[in-house]
């Protein structure tokens, strides 16, 4: 793929991943607002952006097997850890933007634990298994991952209850 056409393509799977995540968080505001119909309307267009994103990532030979995207997303776990978060954080605090140091340091905690469930997914699917870490339970607040049989009491990084947790379970 040529330079400037594969360039284009980054920019645009950026630009439609920050549509659709943004939408999906405004169809929530509109929920919680109470207006269903308009909270659909965004979820709606949200999916269409989501195509479109995965339409450019696969032009781009990003969608891969297992393996490979597990390695792909434990690398961008790690590179958030290592020196993106870190360096926002500190930028944020020395800039005393108490809002930015907050949310950095909830993802950078979150991101560490993603890393770590990586890991192990990683050791699974390469010997020819299945991920067993169990149930994913999400804090809502900060973004705290919890793979086990339930989630903690509380959020060991906000304090967020236990019974605000999402559940995720195949």
């Amino acid at each position: 793929m040529r330079k400037m056409t594969e360039d284009d393509l980054k920019a645009a799977f950026a630009g439609e991943s920050q549509a659709h995540v943004k939408y999906m968080i405004f169809s929530e505001e509109a929920k919680n607002e109470g207006k269903p119909k308009l909270a659909n309307v965004f979820k709606a267009i949200a999916r269409a952006e989501l195509v479109h994103a995965k339409n450019h990532l696969k032009a781009l030979g990003g969608i891969k097997k297992s393996s490979e995207n597990i390695s792909a997303a434990f690398n961008g776990e790690d590179y958030e850890i290592e020196e993106m978060y870190p360096v926002f954080y500190e930028v944020a605090k020395f800039q005393n933007e108490k809002e930015a140091v907050r949310s950095t340091h909830y993802a950078l905690e979150a991101e560490k634990i993603h890393r770590d469930i990586y890991k192990k997914a990683k050791e699974l699917i390469d010997s020819g298994k299945d991920f067993d870490g169990g149930t994913v339970y999400i804090c809502p607040v900060c973004g705290h991952t919890h793979a086990s049989a339930e989630a903690p009491d509380k959020c060991p990084v906000c304090g967020c209850p236990k019974d605000k947790y999402v559940k995720f379970s195949a």
